[in-house]
Order: C-alpha cells, then structure tokens, then sequence
C-alpha cells in the first residue's frame, strides 16, 4: 500500500509525514457533490536511519506491506471486537446486572488499550514502514 505525503518535519531517527486518507467514494465521478466522501489529513512518525535526506516540504511515497496493514487491522480492530462480544456474552449468561455488563465491556476495553500502550515498541518493530523521496 502505498501513500503520498508532505514531510512535515524531521528528527535523530525520525521524520514525520502527513498523508491524505480519502475514503473510497472519492473515485466517484459525483463525490464533490455528494457530500458523503470524506478525507482526513493523518500525521506518521515513521523511523529512518537516513532521516537526512528529507526537508520540511518534501513531497514523498510512504509504504506498508499489505500484510503489515492486515496485521494492524487484527490489533487495532478484530481482536477488540472479538474479546468485547466474548466479555459481554459470558457475563451476560452469568446473570450479572446490564450496567455492570457495561462497565466491564469499557474496563475490559481500557485494559486492552493499555496493554497496546505498553506493548507500543514490541508492535513498532514488527511493522515496516518505508519512506521514498519523490524525485520531481
């Protein structure tokens, strides 16, 4: 998958990309007056040992093995949704009050964005994310 981008600044090891995501219907002949196509600016830090070579301005191509992209998509979505249902289930057939089912469903949540948050360098390293000077 592959993203262009504006550097927006650099660091020791470090340079930060903003991209444009635009939802899917933005290759629709009609999105401009639709009003339901979307596009948001996101902010990438992604690691570079010849972090350098790159100027605020630089225009560049940003890109993610679609493997790595699946495997964010099992972190970032599947595996909550997964252990959410599974928590409300059980404690559902466990008979427990619905407000208590509730707060379990967000500490459970909070407990699983707080591993992430933990675990955030062990994920860092398994994802390669690499970044292409654009020549113009």
């Amino acid at each position: 998958m592959n993203h262009n981008g504006i550097v927006k600044k650099t660091a020791p090891g470090r340079v930060t990309v903003q991209i444009e995501s635009v939802s899917a219907c933005a290759s629709c002949a009609a999105h401009a007056r639709c009003g339901f196509a979307e596009s948001k600016d996101k902010t990438l830090e992604i690691p570079a040992s010849d972090w350098q070579r790159y100027q605020p301005g630089d225009n560049v191509t940003v890109q993610i093995d679609q493997s790595h992209g699946l495997l964010a998509v099992w972190w970032a979505y599947l595996l909550p949704a997964i252990i959410l249902i599974a928590v409300i289930v059980a404690l559902s057939l466990a008979h427990l009050p619905e407000w208590a089912v509730v707060l379990a469903a967000f500490a459970t949540l909070a407990l699983y964005i707080l591993a992430l948050y933990l675990s955030r360098h062990r994920l860092e390293s398994r994802f390669t994310i690499t970044i292409m000077k654009n020549e113009e």
